[in-house]
């Protein structure tokens, strides 16, 4: 065995030194290409935020306060207690929706008129069983212990129906 051929036995497929310089440039720079495609392809696609159309409408909808702040003329007058039936609690207690007691339904009124007008109101400002908190709305707590009473009394109470506040600190 010559020298030559032992030589040869021993060596790979990279001749030159040139041809290692391209070898170790196409090992580095393609991994980096690869990748760099894979961050386009990722995040190319046009992802519209959950449940929006408009994508700042959506941001500004999820950085919003988390409280706020509403001026109120406190000395308007009191809306008739019927209204406010109609307004904020007709869509439930017309059709008895969710186990909501029908407006003048004296059997399913009847139980909650011997709690009281006091726990009928705490539930109807506090919420209770499927019904949400009616307290804060668009309507003042006057104006719903109102409609509480204006619902109960239709259903066989007789519950006198509340004054306003400012009367009620005018009477004392």
């Amino acid at each position: 065995m010559s020298q030559h051929s032992a030589h040869e036995d021993h060596t790979g497929p990279i001749k030159k030194p040139s041809q290692l310089l391209w070898v170790s440039l196409a090992l580095f720079v393609l991994p980096v290409i690869i990748i760099i495609g894979l961050v386009y392809y990722v995040t190319s696609a046009a992802k519209p935020a959950a449940g929006a159309s408009d994508p700042e409408k959506a941001v500004a909808q999820r950085i919003q306060k988390v409280g706020m702040v509403e001026v109120r003329d406190a000395n308007r007058p009191l809306r008739p207690a019927e209204e406010v039936y109609k307004v904020q609690c007709a869509a439930c207690h017309d059709a008895g929706a969710a186990g909501a007691p029908k407006l003048a339904d004296a059997g399913a009124w009847g139980a909650r008129i011997k709690q009281g007008y006091d726990t009928l109101l705490n539930s109807a400002l506090k919420g209770k069983g499927a019904m949400g908190a009616q307290s804060g709305g668009d309507f003042s707590d006057a104006e719903i212990a109102r409609a509480v009473v204006f619902m109960a009394n239709k259903a066989g109470a007789k519950f006198e129906e509340p004054a306003a506040p400012v009367q009620a600190k005018a009477a004392q």
